[in-house]
C-alpha cells in the first residue's frame, strides 16, 4: 500500500491512514469524490474536477469549507508525502463528517476532508493493441430521482454492483442502462461507440456522471477533425457500431472490441478510437507541460 494520505490535516503514510467510525462518510455513505492524475506531475484539469466536487457537495447540501487554492496546496503537500512517482493517482473524498448516528446533518457541523496520493497504474498495454471486453448488465443505472447519477458520490453499491456482474461474467467493465432501456453510462466510465466515423455517447438526460473526461474529448474532436457527439443510444445500436471505447480519468480511452460475446467491428481498435486517444494524450501532455505546480 504504497503513497500518502491526507486526512483532516494529519499526512501519514498510507498503510497508517485511518478514519473515526462515527464519520458518516464511512457509516452512511454521505460524501463525494474526485479522482483526478497528473501528467508532467501536474494535476490534470484540477479545475474541472473541482467544480465538479462543488456541484455534488450542492445536490448533498454539503459545506466545501475551503477554496480551491488551499485544497491544491494540501494535495501537493500529500504528493511530496508519498515520494518520487512518475505520474500519480490522486482522490479527494469530502464527507458529511463525524457525528452521532443520525441523519440530521446538525449532528456532522463539520465535514472531513481525505485526500489519497498514489501511484498512478497505466493500464497493461494490452488495452491499446487489443481492446478489452465489457458486459451489458441488468443491473440499472440510479434514477435520478433517487440516488442522481449527477452526484459523484462516495456511495457506490450501484456501480460496485453492475461491475461485480460484469466480473462473473469475464467482463473488465460494466455497461448499465437506465430505467427507460436506454445506453447510460459503465460503472467506472463513461461509453463512447463509433458509427460512420463519428463517435457518439448518451446523453446527459440518460441519467449519467458527466465525466471531466468525456467532456474534454468533446474538445479533442474539435481539435483534430473527428466529430463527438452526444445522441440516445439503445442497446441494438451496439449490433451497428464499427468501434468502440471508454473513457474516464485513469483509463483515458480504453478501446471495447467485444461486448459479451459480440466482436464490436473487427474486433480490433479501430482508427477513430486509436485518434482520439493519440489526441487525447498530445493535449494533456501539452496542457500540463504548460503549467506549473503550485500550492
Amino acid at each position: 500500500m504504497r503513497g500518502a494520505v491526507y486526512v483532516n490535516g494529519s499526512i501519514t503514510p498510507a498503510d497508517q491512514a485511518v478514519v473515526p467510525v462515527y464519520d458518516h462518510g464511512f457509516v452512511y455513505g454521505e460524501g463525494v469524490y474526485e479522482t483526478l492524475r497528473t501528467y508532467n506531475k501536474v494535476p490534470f484539469l484540477y479545475d474541472r474536477h473541482v467544480r465538479r466536487l462543488r456541484q455534488s457537495a450542492r445536490h448533498l447540501d454539503l459545506a466545501v469549507p475551503f477554496d480551491d487554492r488551499a485544497l491544491l496546496g494540501w494535495i501537493h503537500e500529500t504528493m511530496a508525502a508519498a515520494g518520487e512517482m512518475e505520474d500519480s493517482y490522486i482522490r479527494i473524498l469530502l464527507t458529511r463528517g463525524v457525528g452521532e448516528l443520525s441523519y440530521d446533518v446538525r449532528a456532522t457541523p463539520t465535514p472531513s476532508l481525505v485526500i489519497i496520493v498514489k501511484p498512478h497504474e497505466e493500464p497493461p498495454p494490452r488495452v491499446a493493441s487489443d481492446g478489452i471486453t465489457i458486459c451489458l448488465v441488468d443491473i440499472l443505472r440510479n434514477h435520478p430521482r433517487s440516488v442522481n447519477p449527477l452526484i459523484k458520490s462516495n456511495n457506490l453499491l450501484n456501480n460496485a454492483l453492475a461491475m461485480q456482474a460484469a466480473y462473473r461474467r469475464g467482463g473488465e467493465e460494466a455497461l448499465m442502462c437506465n430505467y427507460r432501456g436506454e445506453l447510460s453510462e459503465c460503472s467506472q466510465s463513461n461509453f463512447f461507440l463509433v458509427r460512420g466515423g463519428a463517435a457518439l455517447t448518451p446523453k446527459s438526460s440518460a441519467g449519467l456522471l458527466e465525466g471531466v473526461t468525456r467532456a474534454f474529448l468533446f474538445e479533442v474532436g474539435q481539435e483534430i477533425g473527428v466529430e463527438v457527439r452526444d445522441e440516445t443510444l439503445y442497446p441494438n445500436d451496439l449490433e451497428g457500431a464499427d468501434e468502440a471505447f471508454i473513457t474516464s480519468t485513469t483509463r483515458e480511452l480504453s478501446p471495447v472490441t467485444r461486448i459479451d460475446d459480440r466482436a464490436i467491428g473487427s474486433g480490433r481498435p479501430g482508427p477513430v478510437t486509436i485518434r482520439l486517444l493519440e489526441g487525447y494524450r498530445r493535449r494533456a501532455r501539452e496542457l500540463t507541460r504548460a503549467a506549473v505546480p503550485s500550492a
